[in-house]
């Protein structure tokens, strides 16, 4: 069962939300917040899988709630569901830890599939749009290219192979069948080197890889 928490400033779209999921055998929806500050206290309270949070909210916004979220023991997986479909908004959310970015005009099937797929440990962001959103927001000074140098040469050599594929925007899939793996052993690999590199998800790692550039 995966545990939802939704978090919006709207009760309307709280309900709308919470309707589309219980719907779905394998989805409870644990808890709902109105904004930043009680998605933390609700996500503290009880165990959350997934949690589906809107950009802008009073008190705490959707992006300083993501790095509160991220920063909790047991941190849920996080999608940020808005209707500002802004560049920056979205590289903001992912660089503070989000798994994923929908609208809320998303078909209602899109949005079942995407708690599914964050659940299981994937992303839903599109890599083109990743690479997209690094060339034009992230910026790298001195200090952090060094760090990040420091911490992708503590990988083993197969799994910068991994790292490098994972930062071009391949999927396991393809990551596998470029480097004569089983994907079983490519979503491992990627699990260590999330670890390792203290990152929370793909799109972070590609981030390190490219302040290790600079």
């Amino acid at each position: 069962m995966i545990r939802v928490m939704i978090v919006d400033d709207d009760a309307l779209v709280r309900l709308g939300l919470t309707d589309l999921l219980v719907d779905d055998p394998d989805i409870e929806v644990a808890a709902q917040a109105s904004d930043g500050i009680e998605a933390i206290e609700k996500a503290t309270a009880h165990r959350i899988d997934v949690a589906l949070v809107d950009i802008r909210m009073p008190r705490m916004d959707g992006i300083a709630a993501i790095s509160r979220l991220r920063a909790l023991p047991y941190p849920p997986k996080i999608i940020t569901l808005t209707t500002f479909d802004l560049d920056e908004y979205v590289y903001e959310a992912v660089a503070a830890g989000a798994d994923g970015f929908l609208l809320k005009d998303a078909a209602p099937g899109e949005i079942v599939r995407a708690v599914h797929t964050v659940a299981a440990g994937s992303a839903i962001l599109h890599p083109n749009a990743a690479r997209r959103l690094i060339d034009r927001y992230h910026r790298t000074d001195t200090k952090a290219a060094t760090n990040a140098r420091q911490r992708i040469e503590s990988l083993t050599p197969r799994e910068r192979d991994v790292l490098d594929l994972l930062a071009r925007g391949d999927t396991n899939a393809e990551i596998a069948q470029e480097l004569g793996m089983r994907e079983s052993t490519v979503k491992a690999h990627v699990s260590r080197i999330l670890a390792a590199l203290q990152t929370t998800n793909r799109v972070q790692a590609a981030l390190l890889v490219r302040d290790a550039q600079q």
